[in-house]
């Protein structure tokens, strides 16, 4: 194992050249990511955007969405062969593949390193996703090939949990204890690619894992360079340097490279959508009263938030979960665009010539802008934001110690609807407590149906139990959910991605064995 990793002589920038020109240059994709450096190189730890997409292409998990999918009835093995629960869906037991290697000749994948990997990423000391695997009481190996999950309650979606990247990436037990705090430990994974190098700011470079169980990679090289600014990625795909890169999610943008670059570019517009809703904090005046909640909902007007942000990116949203979430409800109360209206409600709240609210929200543009749009729609019906724009950093530290009464927020969870209701609309996520999460309406009133839907025994029970929980907090107005930001890439025609692209928990496309140029 002494020549795994890439000489320091030569370096991961040199290597990349070299690979991608001559002969070797089809073999070779160079990925443009959006973040200025890696967030951290740990599957469990990170869960930044800049560094999703490249887990997809290291790592596997117990299940998996199928490449190019965010469905969660399409869910199928992938390092597990079956799956059996119980009766009362607490125990399950796993089966392992035993044709599976590690990179690097760290041996093959056995049960000992599912339970290390799942004992590690719901362990809050040693990962970034433990709520998301709170539900487990113990993991255990029965055998080389056996693991039994024991749950604490029933979940909406067990396989769904195995297969989600938010810490259901599997890695080598050996690598991790015998690397230690090298930048390499955690990044040893069964995937179709295998970590490399790793330069600071620059980029990591992967390779294709010749032994991967679903065969060897088309591609032989992975370059993911780490170029922040958007202009930046443009111009390297112009001058030939990136092939698939992450875009600007703005109408403009993806119209004027399509004439532009038309004959070498494709644009991807596909799911997750990151859902935009404004979040009211009916604990504080004015928006205890619901009249007033009711007015800001009639002052919203879909339309303009698409002509602002782009009709071929965006969808209009009018329920608590977004579109393509299992348990999504249609039959929702609406409070669709009326002006005189939400004078009217406003007034017989007992503020005939308005209101003013002090909002602290970010700087970020994804949210700046839209918010923005709010400000003015809620201007004209005599609601006045009195806003202080600050870092986002610090932003969000402040909506988390409930010290803003209006909250724009978007997500892209797992897609099923407890990955909204739970985190966003139960009272024990109530921003300020103990067990506090995202909930910064201070809903409560659909505690019962949320709980009804995670131990529901069946599942038509479990989507009852969804749309009437939905339905209670639009009733109740603890959101006016406004409208859906779907992700935006670039990629060169001659890249084949193997696959079709509607979505992906992974935020960038997938790149796998099947993934090739076309000659």
């Amino acid at each position: 194992m002494t020549n795994y990793f890439l000489k320091r002589g030569l370096s991961a920038v040199a290597l990349g050249f070299v690979l991608a020109t001559g002969a070797m240059a089809q073999s070779v994709v160079n990925v443009g990511a959006f973040g200025a450096d890696a967030n951290q190189l740990d599957p469990h730890l990170s869960g930044g955007g800049q560094d999703r997409a490249l887990f997809g292409y290291v790592f596997n998990g117990l299940t998996r969405f199928p490449p190019g999918s965010m469905d969660p009835t399409k869910i199928e093995l992938d390092l597990a062969s079956s799956i059996d629960g119980s009766d009362d869906g607490l125990v399950w037991t796993i089966k392992l593949r035993d044709d599976v290697p590690f990179h690097h000749g760290y041996g093959q994948m056995n049960s000992a390193d599912v339970v290390y990997s799942l004992d590690r990423a719901r362990n809050p000391e040693t990962s970034g996703f433990a709520s998301a695997l709170a539900a487990i009481e113990s993991v255990e190996a029965v055998d080389d090939t056996t693991v039994t999950i024991t749950l604490k309650e029933r979940v909406p979606t067990f396989e769904g949990m195995l297969a989600n990247p938010a810490g259901g990436y599997i890695i080598s037990q050996k690598a991790a204890e015998e690397l230690g705090d090298d930048v390499k430990a955690a990044m040893v994974g069964t995937g179709p690619f295998q970590f490399e190098t790793y330069t600071p700011k620059v980029q990591t470079v992967l390779s294709a894992h010749t032994g991967y169980f679903r065969g060897a990679p088309k591609l032989e090289q992975i370059n993911y360079r780490y170029i922040p600014s958007d202009n930046a990625r443009e111009l390297a795909f112009a001058a030939g340097e990136i092939d698939l890169f992450y875009g600007r999610r703005e109408q403009d943008w993806v119209e004027r490279v399509k004439n532009q670059y038309g004959d070498d570019l494709d644009v991807l517009i596909f799911s997750p959508s990151q859902s935009r809703m404004l979040h009211l904090n009916k604990s504080v005046p004015p928006l205890d009263d619901i009249r007033v909640r009711q007015a800001i909902a009639h002052a919203i007007n879909r339309d303009e938030f698409q002509v602002l942000i782009g009709q071929d990116i965006t969808k209009q949203l009018f329920a608590p979960v977004p579109s393509g979430f299992l348990g999504q409800a249609s039959d929702l109360p609406r409070y669709e665009f009326d002006q005189e209206k939400s004078k009217a409600l406003l007034a017989e709240a007992g503020y005939p010539d308005g209101v003013s609210i002090k909002v602290p929200t970010t700087q970020i543009a994804s949210l700046k802008v839209p918010f923005e749009l709010i400000m003015e729609q809620l201007r004209r019906v005599g609601i006045n934001l009195e806003v202080d724009f600050v870092d986002h950093r610090a932003w969000h530290a402040l909506i988390r110690k409930d010290e803003s009464p209006l909250v724009i927020y978007g997500a892209a969870p797992f897609p099923e609807s407890d990955a909204f209701l739970t985190p966003f609309f139960a009272s024990s996520s109530i921003v300020g407590t103990p067990t506090g999460q995202t909930n910064f309406s201070h809903c409560d009133v659909a505690d019962e149906e949320i709980a009804a839907a995670r131990i529901a025994s069946d599942a038509a029970m479990q989507l009852a139990s969804w749309e009437k929980a939905q339905q209670k907090i639009m009733e109740d107005l603890c959101v006016v959910p406004i409208f859906e930001l779907m992700q935006v890439w670039g990629k060169r025609k001659s890249l084949e991605l193997g696959y079709e692209l509607t979505g992906t928990l992974n935020l960038g496309p997938p790149i796998t064995e099947a993934t090739h140029f076309a000659q």
